[in-house]
């Protein structure tokens, strides 16, 4: 198996599974606890995140019909970043209410169009 396909494979089996324990928990555990529009952006992190955890499954493997090049690792690398920070962001943000927090999805917004320009690259230099 190719180095960057079980990593990233993992990587995303990791954050599917987390994204579908946060959104039970975000319908079940936080419906009584946050105001609608809390819970819509807890929900919004949500998917995106299990978007992205998706997105990392196809990028490893993509790791096996692609060369293992430095923007294929890239967009895995930017797609994790975006995980973390979009949809973190946004967690945080319901959980605790605070506004400022909501200033930092858009960097993990960045982090996701790089990502998947970075997996166009990846396959426009593709032999």
């Amino acid at each position: 198996m190719p180095p960057g396909a079980r990593l990233f494979l993992l990587l995303g089996g990791l954050f599917a599974f987390a994204a579908v324990v946060l959104g039970a928990f975000g319908a079940h555990g936080l419906k009584a606890r946050l105001s609608p529009e809390l819970l819509s952006v807890w929900q919004t992190g949500v998917q995106y995140h299990f978007y992205h955890a998706l997105g990392l499954v196809l990028l490893g493997l993509a790791f096996f019909h692609l060369p293992d090049g430095a923007a294929l690792r890239a967009s895995a690398w930017l797609m994790t970043a975006g995980i973390v920070l979009f949809s973190g962001s946004l967690y945080a943000l319901a959980l605790t209410g605070q506004k400022w927090l909501g200033a930092v999805a858009p960097v993990g917004g960045v982090a996701f169009l790089l990502a998947w320009g970075a997996l166009a690259w990846a396959v426009v230099r593709a032999p």
